[in-house]
């Protein structure tokens, strides 16, 4: 028989009126793991643009990009790319909107993320994220030329992981202390109507961008919306197996 006991609400600190009201979480309080995440997503970028030559920067492409095509050349006509690229791409960006957006989503959903599972897990996840998305993608576009660079899947897959703990029971999404919250199930977690609305309009997107509705991504450009699926159900699916917080 399932256990339906569900942990309490975390507590929550008590303030007096002699302090006021109690403080508010800093609009960009990012933890540090992410900080340097962040970081190294804006330096690999800035060298890209302003400090590689075009042929340079084409080159490290070709190494550092995902390209499907890779996995269906023998290993001994190619470089060793196929290893690092999976990783790789993620740090990668197409244009200075393209950073920026990722930047923003990572700040709105991996602060919390980074807060509950502390810098090595995170650390973790991120590569996992990353990996999981590249091969989504490689399992619709097998032996594409086309190479896949962004942070969106492992964006993706910290959306899928807060939609299991940083919704209340009742209540929108929430940055400050949502990381104390309990984990719920999956199922229990599409028993949230906020959830349920949050994931249905997620995939609705992706549908729409899969079916070439994607404004605002410039002509010529293609979004991996494989990738963001893989990476996203890999976040909501698979996010206890990182969580290793206990509620008593």
């Amino acid at each position: 028989m399932r256990d339906r006991t569900e942990p309490p609400e975390p507590p929550r600190p008590a303030y007096s009126a002699q302090y006021g009201r109690p403080p508010r979480e800093p609009m960009f309080n990012v933890p540090p793991v992410l900080t340097w995440f962040l970081a190294a997503l804006w330096l690999v970028h800035l060298a890209r643009v302003y400090v590689l030559t075009a042929a340079q920067n084409q080159a490290f492409l070709l190494q550092t990009a995902f390209i499907p095509i890779r996995y269906a050349t023998p290993l001994d006509q190619q470089s060793t790319a196929w290893l690092w690229s999976p990783l790789t791409y993620a740090f990668l960006h197409g244009s200075f909107v393209h950073i920026f957006v990722n930047s923003i989503w990572l700040v709105a959903f991996g602060a919390v993320v980074a807060r509950r599972l502390g810098p090595a897990r995170f650390t973790i996840f991120w590569l996992a994220a990353s990996v999981v998305s590249a091969f989504a993608f490689l399992a619709l576009n097998w032996a594409e030329p086309v190479p896949v660079i962004g942070a969106s899947g492992v964006v993706s897959g910290l959306m899928g992981a807060a939609a299991r703990f940083a919704f209340p029971r009742s209540g929108p999404f929430r940055r400050e202390n949502a990381h104390f919250l309990p984990r719920v199930g999956i199922v229990e977690a599409l028993r949230n109507r906020t959830v349920l609305a949050y994931v249905v309009i997620w995939f609705a997107i992706n549908l729409l961008t899969a079916v070439g509705f994607s404004p605002g991504t410039g002509a010529g450009v293609a979004v991996a919306w494989q990738a963001h699926v893989g990476g996203f159900l890999l976040g909501f699916l698979c996010f206890g197996a990182f969580d290793r917080r206990h509620w008593t």
